[in-house]
């Protein structure tokens, strides 16, 4: 029993700096996001969430971009429920926590499944970007960062909306969300990125079908975009996001 909470006290210590999607909201009905810090005692959370098996509550590296683990994080596997959400209405995504000094983008894809998004195999998943937001303001200078979107979520309580495109078609999608944290990012490999996963069941009667590509395909590690200096942007005015273009449906 000591060793267990001695444990437990230590994984607390380490994932304190960072943070997951605890809730999902759709029009009033929750469902539990799932808390991977807490995974190896007790994996079945009644999540819509894949689970991952960063227990630390650590990143994905831009060395790791070409491969799988980017798709839904670290080891993640299919999560079994879904949240349902009607074309053209909000998602509300609600995290437990996240460090003020992680400033970066945040992104929101898509991948339809094509079947169960509870057995769909995450290399077949195919994304395409539905929202994101980035550099807001630019720092002002001598060292300190400008205001990005990871600073709306702190100030709107730990909360991101995000919508789901009116004309998409019905089923069954991927909805993945993702902060890129730069602030390690003024050299390749320091960037970290966090992406999770979360089984959606989209109604309406909407027809649009984008195209999109592995997750294995959305980023390099080179990209201007993923290589980045948040403390000099006030002299780097543009920031370019990386992965590809919203798509407008």
């Amino acid at each position: 029993m000591q060793t267990l909470v001695l444990l437990v006290l230590s994984c607390a210590s380490a994932v304190s700096a960072h943070g997951y999607i605890e809730r999902v909201t759709v029009n009033g009905q929750n469902y539990n996001g799932y808390n991977p810090a807490i995974g190896p005692w007790q994996p079945d959370q009644n999540s819509v969430a894949w689970p991952y098996g960063a227990t630390d509550l650590g990143f994905v590296a831009p060395n790791a971009l070409g491969g799988s683990q980017i798709a839904c994080h670290r080891d993640s596997r299919n999560a079994q429920l879904y949240a349902t959400v009607a074309a053209g209405s909000e998602i509300i995504l609600k995290w437990n926590t996240w460090p003020d000094s992680h400033k970066g983008p945040i992104f929101d894809y898509l991948a339809p499944c094509n079947g169960e998004c509870s057995s769909v195999n995450k290399d077949s998943l195919r994304f395409f970007k539905i929202a994101q937001r980035g550099q807001i303001s630019l720092g002002p200078g001598g060292g300190t960062p400008g205001r990005w979107a990871p600073d709306e979520l702190l100030s709107n309580g730990m909360q991101w909306r995000v919508r789901i495109p009116n004309n998409l078609k019905p089923g069954n999608y991927v909805l993945r969300h993702e902060i890129l944290a730069l602030h390690s990012a003024y050299s390749v490999g320091g960037a970290q990125f966090y992406p999770q996963c979360i089984n959606i069941r989209v109604t309406g009667s909407g027809s649009a079908t984008p195209s999109g590509v592995p997750a294995s395909q959305l980023y390099t590690q080179n990209h201007p975009g993923v290589v980045y200096s948040i403390y000099d942007d006030n002299r780097n005015p543009t920031y370019q996001m990386p992965g590809p273009a919203v798509v407008n449906i």
